[in-house]
């Protein structure tokens, strides 16, 4: 286990060791967290490393900016320790799941590549964390079927903890913002959670 006491510390052990999980504080002296995520989340070789935020900061608001800024997880304090052991085996069994069957999902100009862990549309790359991209292979590979906000989470993230739905919400209204014109074939099914409306619709 590695472990870093400030911002550029961390950064620098980062890109160097490229650890298979990164537990991040947001109060770190030198650096802010969120500008440690956000140089991480930039660069190629340390982009597809998870990010869980751990921080005293509890408002919905900096929930939202930790998401927005590529974060995989947003614990606050104070936390119980079984419960961050549990996100973290769920970060990590999400990371290391094995491919979908479906290499490639083209739904109209849409194009959303497994392998490279890719999605475009109209052939202009849309740049989406690592959990953005689980949440659309969910909803896009099961075209027209609802998803409940806490199959999500299960699906998604791992757990279904009450109280965690408007991570969901969040997720799904930045990848809707990513995805631009096409966003709205994601439907708010009102009271029961979400799905990826049938071409046909």
């Amino acid at each position: 286990m590695l472990t870093a006491s400030d911002g550029p510390s961390g950064l620098e052990k980062a890109k160097k060791e490229r650890p298979a999980l990164i537990i991040l504080d947001l109060m770190l002296p030198e650096m802010d967290g969120k500008d440690v995520c956000r140089i991480l989340k930039s660069d190629p070789l340390t982009r597809p490393i998870p990010i869980l935020m751990l921080t005293a900061k509890a408002e919905e608001m900096d929930r939202v900016i930790g998401f927005e800024l590529g974060a995989d997880d947003y614990v606050t304090k104070p936390f119980s320790p079984r419960e961050l052991v549990l996100r973290v085996k769920a970060i990590l069994r999400r990371k290391e799941a094995p491919q979908e069957i479906e290499k490639k999902i083209q739904i109209g100009d849409l194009l959303i590549d497994m392998d490279r862990h890719e999605v475009s549309f109209k052939k202009t790359q849309i740049e989406l964390t690592s959990t953005e991209f689980k949440l659309l292979v969910e909803l896009a590979s099961k075209r027209g079927r609802v998803h409940t906000r806490e199959q999500l989470l299960d699906k998604v993230w791992g757990y279904t903890y009450e109280g965690y739905a408007r991570t969901v919400d969040t997720h799904i209204r930045r990848l809707r913002e990513k995805m631009g014109p096409f966003g709205n074939i994601i439907e708010t099914i009102r009271g029961v959670g979400y799905r990826f409306r049938e071409e046909d619709e």
